[in-house]
C-alpha cells in the first residue's frame, strides 16, 4: 500500500461515527448491513451516515452494492489487509518472535468473536 493510500483510509476513519460505522460494519461481514439499519444502530441522521460511508467508500474501506433499492455496504477487507500489514511491515526490526504477541492477541480476538478477517 502506498503511503497516500494509508493516509488516506487513516484519515477516514479518524473520526467518531465513521470508526464506530467501521468497527459495526467489521462484525457483519461476510453480509454488510444496509445505510438505513447502519444509521440506525449507530443513531445518526441517514443523510448524515451517507456523508459517513461515502468517506469510507472513497478511502477504499468500504464497498456498496446495490440490491433492489437497497445500498448494503460491506468492509473491504482486502484494504484492510494491506492497511494493516502497511503499518507492521516492518515490526520488530526482523525479529518475528517479538511480534508473537500481538498474533496471538489477534488470533484469540478472531476465535473469540466468530470474526473473520478474509
Amino acid at each position: 500500500m502506498k503511503p497516500d493510500l494509508a493516509i488516506e483510509a487513516l484519515s477516514a476513519l479518524a473520526q467518531t461515527t465513521r470508526l464506530s460505522a467501521f468497527r459495526l460494519l467489521v462484525r457483519q461481514e461476510p453480509e454488510g448491513l444496509p445505510a438505513g439499519e447502519i444509521a440506525r444502530r449507530l443513531d445518526v441522521p441517514h443523510n448524515t451516515m451517507s456523508n459517513h460511508l461515502a468517506t469510507l467508500t472513497r478511502a477504499g474501506l468500504v464497498s456498496v452494492k446495490r440490491q433492489s433499492r437497497t445500498m448494503i455496504y460491506r468492509v473491504e477487507l482486502k484494504t484492510v489487509r494491506k492497511l494493516v500489514m502497511f503499518l507492521l511491515k516492518d515490526c520488530c526490526n526482523g525479529q518475528p518472535e517479538l511480534c508473537a504477541p500481538l498474533i496471538a492477541e489477534i488470533s484469540k480476538s478472531r476465535s473469540n468473536s466468530g470474526a473473520c478477517c478474509g
